[in-house]
């Protein structure tokens, strides 16, 4: 039987692990053609050989999301290698984690820069082509922070920005045919989370105890669910929800 997106062509910055290989590994299993963007060599290594090993479509490329010209060269990459770019989902961010008193000017750069500055330069070059055809999908992954969270300046400053942007999108590139949507993260389970648990010295499992008693639907999110949300915006049955923000936390967000 076809998948929901046999057929279509799907980028995901900083793909190669946590959220961002759920999405891609989601849009693969329903027959889309799958192009990762990332910095982290090793991981993208890792990632082509577990997809290719399920006999998936898919397309690597080293590139930092932050410098135009790359993001241009690999986005062009990806339309020359399968034909086109139907949906780009703007995963890839970093944290730099700190109190404000305590946030150096890197910290809170290179927070801004991979989100905000990444998920634009991917944008940009990625609607050339979707205005040509006259349709697409962008899905920006923002997060329950962007309503704030402590240690978080940076990383919070930088989600609520991603929803501005996309509402934008939505009010620009709607008439051509492209919806411009978000999804914000609660507390899932990946490499991220991790760090922030070694970051505060509480052990991972205590770490993940300890949210999952603040979560409404009683357990913890893993990629998947991320990856369920950004299908729905991708589906062609939903081209009506544009500008929107859901969040996908177990529970209601103010």
């Amino acid at each position: 039987m076809a998948g929901r997106f046999e057929g279509s062509v799907v980028l995901v910055t900083g793909g190669s692990q946590g959220i961002g290989k759920g999405v891609a590994l989601k849009f693969a299993e329903e027959g889309a053609k799958i192009a990762i963007l990332d910095i982290n060599e090793e991981a993208l290594g890792k990632a082509e050989k577990d997809f290719k090993e399920q006999g998936y479509t898919m397309l690597t490329k080293k590139a930092n999301v932050v410098e135009a010209e790359e993001v241009e060269a690999a986005v062009e990459e990806v339309v020359n290698t399968f034909g086109k770019l139907d949906i780009l989902v703007n995963n890839a961010g970093i944290i730099r984690d700190n109190m404000l008193f305590k946030m150096k000017d890197d910290d809170w750069q290179q927070v801004m820069d991979v989100h905000l500055k990444g998920s634009f330069n991917a944008s940009r070059a990625a609607q050339k082509y979707m205005v040509k055809q006259k349709y697409g999908r962008i899905i920006n992954i923002s997060s329950t922070s962007a309503l704030g969270n402590r240690g978080q300046a940076n990383y919070s400053t930088a989600k609520a920005g991603l929803q501005g942007f996309t509402k934008t999108l939505a009010i620009e590139l709607g008439k051509f045919g492209i919806t411009a949507n978000s999804v914000a993260p609660g507390f899932i389970e990946t490499n991220m989370t991790k760090a922030t648990a070694e970051r505060i010295g509480v052990p991972y499992e205590d770490f993940v105890k300890g949210a999952i008693s603040k979560i409404p639907a009683g357990r913890s999110g893993k990629p998947e669910d991320i990856a369920n949300a950004v299908a729905f915006f991708a589906d062609e049955n939903s081209s009506f929800v544009n500008g929107q923000v859901i969040y996908v936390a177990g529970g209601p967000k103010d």
